[in-house]
């Protein structure tokens, strides 16, 4: 007797049932909608990269969590993002790219985390972005609309998208002479909310930052209001920094465009504690979440990069960007009871001969649908008798059966069975493509 391997999935990967399959596939689809209707163009890039393509930038923890290993002479890894990829593709093909560029990539990425509740090894990112050699300050503006228009039509819940320039924070940090610290400090700051004022103070101690200088930056970063008094607040601060200014300028501008894009003033704010914890981010940061479970954490985040390709060209691009992590998010709405399928079965129909000498017509009228553009499931079961064929139906959670018999046949028509109104009724295969339809 050979040995048997128990079946079992890797930890920190996600396999779904085909219902559960269907509701993902759902978002993908309405997620790239939202981007496509931007005119933002797809691409798909290798999930494996060599890997002094994919460790050119990368160090630190972001190296510790690459999957690497060799193959013949190739050193590979699985890329950890869409955006280090990106950067390859800009450069390699930058001569035949018209800019500025925009693209959006829906593709599953792998880090070598500890596998948690809802952190994943594998998992769906949907990323967005816009690079040029010079993107006017619209560009960061019309990234808060796509993230309006994603969220909205995956009508999940409540959201806000809160936005911050890092270059305030830098040129506060510049004021207060602790811009050797300013990495250290933003990661800490960005923080808060989930550890507090008080542990974040702390935290800002140990970098041996001074009393004064922890009171400014939580004056700075607690200062509230609406999105206009936030700026008066900025500008009365008086701060004579070039990049503070510079940041509080885009940051105005920006605030401006999403009014006149429409954004209903519920769904965008400006938040002074977000800081984006990745130092490749030199202007605007954003980080989404749903108002009534901020405990999710933000469900989509990017922000503004100077120079993307600095390690595979020489000539600097700016961009602009957004990432969702879908396998994440799907996870925690699930467990929360928070996902409803609008549909739970690909086929709209499923066609059921009562016997193989009905085959030949069953087979001509699925042919019939499909070509009409309707989902069309075929029972090929001769042998089960039609209390199980209706059974397949129900399991299915296919809305409408066709039967197909004798009498059928000889009249030229199908009798169709609703599924959840216990109905049915002969028509012909021309007002059978239009009910389903």
């Amino acid at each position: 007797m050979s040995h048997k391997v128990k079946p079992r999935t890797l930890a920190g990967t996600l396999e779904l049932l085909p219902n559960d399959q269907i509701l993902f596939n759902e978002m993908v689809d309405k997620i790239r909608k939202a981007y496509e209707s931007f005119g933002f163009l797809p691409l798909d890039t290798p999930i494996l990269e060599l890997s002094e393509i994919l460790l050119a930038k990368a160090g630190g923890e972001t190296e510790k969590q690459i999957y690497r290993f060799e193959k013949g002479d190739n050193d590979l890894s699985l890329r950890f993002d869409l955006t280090v990829p990106f950067a390859k593709y800009v450069s390699i093909y930058q001569n035949e790219l018209v800019f500025p560029f925009k693209r959006y990539q829906i593709g599953k990425v792998y880090r070598g985390e500890r596998p948690q509740k809802c952190r994943f090894r594998e998992f769906y990112q949907c990323d967005v972005d816009v690079i040029a050699d010079k993107l006017d300050i619209i560009n960061d503006a019309e990234m808060v609309n796509i993230i309006y228009t994603a969220f909205q039509s995956l009508n999940l819940a409540k959201f806000t998208i809160c936005i911050n320039n890092r270059k305030i924070l830098n040129g506060l940090f510049e004021a207060l002479q602790i811009a050797d610290k300013k990495v250290e400090i933003m990661r800490i700051i960005d923080k808060i909310d989930k550890i507090g004022e008080k542990a974040m103070r702390e935290e800002l101690e140990k970098l041996e930052v001074t009393q004064n200088n922890i009171d400014k930056i939580c004056e700075f970063i607690l200062i509230s209001g609406s999105t206009s008094e936030k700026i008066e607040k900025l500008k009365s601060m008086q701060i004579a920094n070039e990049t503070f200014v510079s940041g509080l300028t885009e940051l105005e501008k920006i605030a401006k465009y999403v009014t006149e894009f429409g954004i209903p003033e519920e769904n965008f704010k400006i938040d002074l504690k977000i800081a984006r914890g990745l130092d490749y981010y030199t202007g605007t940061v954003y980080e989404t979440f749903f108002d009534e479970y901020r405990n999710l954490g933000s469900v989509c985040s990017g922000g503004r990069y100077d120079n993307l390709t600095e390690y595979y060209t020489d000539r600097k691009f700016q961009g602009v960007g957004i990432s969702i992590g879908l396998t994440r998010l799907f996870a925690q709405l699930k467990e929360m009871n928070l996902l409803q399928a609008s549909n739970h079965s690909i086929a709209k129909v499923l066609v059921v001969p009562m016997d193989e000498n009905c085959s030949n017509f069953a087979l001509k009228t699925a042919k019939q649908l499909r070509d009409s553009g309707i989902n069309t499931d075929l029972y090929s079961n001769f042998q089960k008798d039609m209390k199980a064929k209706l059974k397949y139906a129900d399991k299915q959670n296919i809305p409408y059966v066709c039967i197909i018999g004798e009498n059928e046949i000889q009249e030229n028509v199908v009798t169709l069975k609703n599924m959840q109104q216990k109905t049915q009724e002969k028509q012909t295969v021309e007002e059978l493509i239009k009910i389903l339809k």
